[in-house]
């Protein structure tokens, strides 16, 4: 073997790190291995998870925890997971409906009677987990009538995470880490800047070179939309009682699976599809199957799952491109495959 040939095989070996519990026989393997390892429009940086009936397909590494030490990333390291984090939120919201503590059509003024603005008194929690409020500032009007429009943002879910405080005595720290001990989601956990238990640092990108985000935007206040840690495999349990009605009544069930109001995103197309409690639905291929992202901080993050075959696809990357052009461009063409592959059979 040649210096130039070893080099390559030591440095690819070092870069890729595979699961013992992946397969190398699913048929979009080597798709998915040829997507990760390219630098074509830019390197990918981060672990995928294929996981069909609960059992792990495909699971691998690829890039650096740390860029400068050189670190590779492993399998199961801890990544923000950003916006992601607002569907457990909306579960956790659904639980306390479920037990009565607060109701989704009531009027936020309720629960938060030191709110000032008119909105208040006709916002309701349901508009708050599928984002019609039409609330920009806490201080300023609304900038449409609840209900009329679709506006994604933070602030609605910081407000459910005080919501789920005052109507059921506990913090929402406290209610997702009971929630993660239930599922035994053991490497997941709300950030807390005191204790990040070896959380993988943020890198936003361009033309391949790499900058650490010296300064996270989480705190506790932003923690209900933003702030949950997590692994793949912790998410792809995550699913499974999701998505086979482990965590809520049948009639709540059926609410956080029907869309409510509809959205675009382009790593699901141009067009305008159905979403709710912060979970897309998508018809694409043939198939339809539900979707949530996430992009901030350093992160860029993909879960989704196709309940016609019970496969997971769990992408989390620990780097957002400065080009917004590129902005979850593999974790788009990572999908494509694994849809394609579905879809065929």
């Amino acid at each position: 073997m040649t210096t130039t040939k070893l080099f390559f095989t030591l440095a690819l070996s070092t870069l890729l790190s595979v699961s013992g519990k992946a397969q190398k026989t699913v048929p979009y393997s080597k798709k998915i291995d040829s997507i990760i390892t390219t630098s074509t429009p830019l390197k990918f940086n981060g672990v995928v998870l294929v996981s069909q009936n609960g059992k792990t397909k495909y699971l691998k590494a690829n890039g650096y925890k740390d860029f400068d030490k050189k670190t590779a990333l492993k399998s199961n390291d801890q990544f923000e997971i950003m916006s992601n984090s607002k569907q457990i939120t909306a579960v956790l919201t659904l639980q306390a409906a479920e037990q009565g503590k607060l109701d989704l059509q009531t009027p936020i003024k309720k629960y938060l009677p030191s709110l000032t603005q008119s909105w208040a008194d006709t916002v309701t929690i349901h508009n708050l987990l599928n984002h019609t409020h039409g609330i920009v500032d806490l201080e300023k009007p609304a900038a449409f009538k609840a209900g009329s429009q679709f506006k994604y943002g933070n602030l609605s879910y910081m407000l459910l995470g005080e919501i789920l405080q005052n109507t059921t005595g506990k913090s929402f720290t406290e209610l997702a880490t009971s929630l993660f001990k239930t599922l035994k989601m053991e490497k997941t956990f709300v950030y807390n800047s005191k204790n990040n238990q070896a959380l993988v640092p943020g890198y936003r990108s361009e033309n391949n070179q790499f900058q650490k985000v010296e300064s996270s935007f989480l705190n506790e206040d932003i923690a209900p939309a933003a702030g949950i840690v997590s692994t793949v495999e912790d998410l792809a349990k995550w699913d499974q009682a999701l998505f086979k009605g482990k965590l809520l009544s049948a009639k709540f069930q059926k609410l956080i699976l029907t869309p409510s109001t509809s959205s675009q995103h382009d790593v699901f197309g141009k067009e305008s599809m159905g979403f709710g409690y912060n979970i897309r639905f998508i018809r694409e291929s043939g198939l339809n199957y539900y979707a949530v992202t996430g992009l901030g901080d350093g992160f860029t993050c993909l879960n989704v799952y196709f309940p016609s075959t019970d496969t997971s696809l769990v992408i989390l990357e620990n780097q957002m491109p400065k080009n917004s052009e590129h902005w979850s461009f593999q974790e788009a063409a990572i999908k494509n495959v694994v849809l394609k592959s579905i879809s065929s059979k």
